[in-house]
Formats: C-alpha cells, structure tokens, sequence
C-alpha cells in the first residue's frame, strides 16, 4: 500500500501545531508583540539577524562593527525577560525541528550513507 507523504507531512503539520513546544512558542511571541517596546527590540533584533544571513548568503563579508552591533542587540534582547523566555522557546522548537528532520531523512541516510561519519 503506497503511502501520500503529503497527507504525512500535513499530519506532521497538525501535530506540530498541536504540541507543547509550539503552543508555549505561540503564546511568548504574543506576549512579546503586545508590549510594544518589547516588539520593538524584538523587531530590530530579528532585522539585524536577517541582514547578516543576506549578506552570508551573498557571500559578502559581514564587517567587525556588524558582529559588535549584533552581539550588543544580542546582549540587550537576552536582558529583556519576555524575548529571553521567546528566544529560549524558539530554541526548543528548533531542537524539535532538527530532530524531526533526522528521522525524516533517516531513510536517504542509510540508502547513501551519512556524509559526517
């Protein structure tokens, strides 16, 4: 009986949306939008990281004074409590992601072999 990796993923969809991870995920980010500063610092972090991957991803060298100001954003995001508890939720909703692709891609890993080992 042939399986639709479709229908799979959309299951996979729905049980994401489901999970603990996301729902706690959910609500820090709403937290984080209705206090307007928050957003605010939020906002300017999250456009600082997607700059710099543009520029990665163009090949084009990311400046010492670009990492300074990103570390500082860094810093300061991490001392704001609602985005350091959103930061640690989306890092936990990564672990989820990166783990769930491992199984995903187990199949192709043992058909070709795992290039990292």
């Amino acid at each position: 009986m042939a399986v639709n990796l479709y229908d799979s993923a959309y299951d996979l969809e729905k049980a994401i949306r489901q999970s603990k991870q996301y729902a706690d995920l959910k609500r820090l980010y709403d937290e984080v939008n209705q206090d307007e500063s928050a957003k605010r610092m939020f906002e300017n972090f999250r456009n600082i990281q997607i700059q710099l991957q543009q520029k990665q991803m163009m090949g084009q060298e990311i400046t010492h004074e670009e990492v300074e100001h990103a570390q500082k954003t860094v810093a300061l995001v991490q001392q704001h409590d609602k985005i350091s508890k959103l930061m640690e939720a989306e890092q936990r909703m990564s672990q989820v992601i990166t783990e769930l692709n491992q199984i995903i891609v187990k199949p192709l890993e043992e058909l070709y072999g795992n290039p990292e080992q």
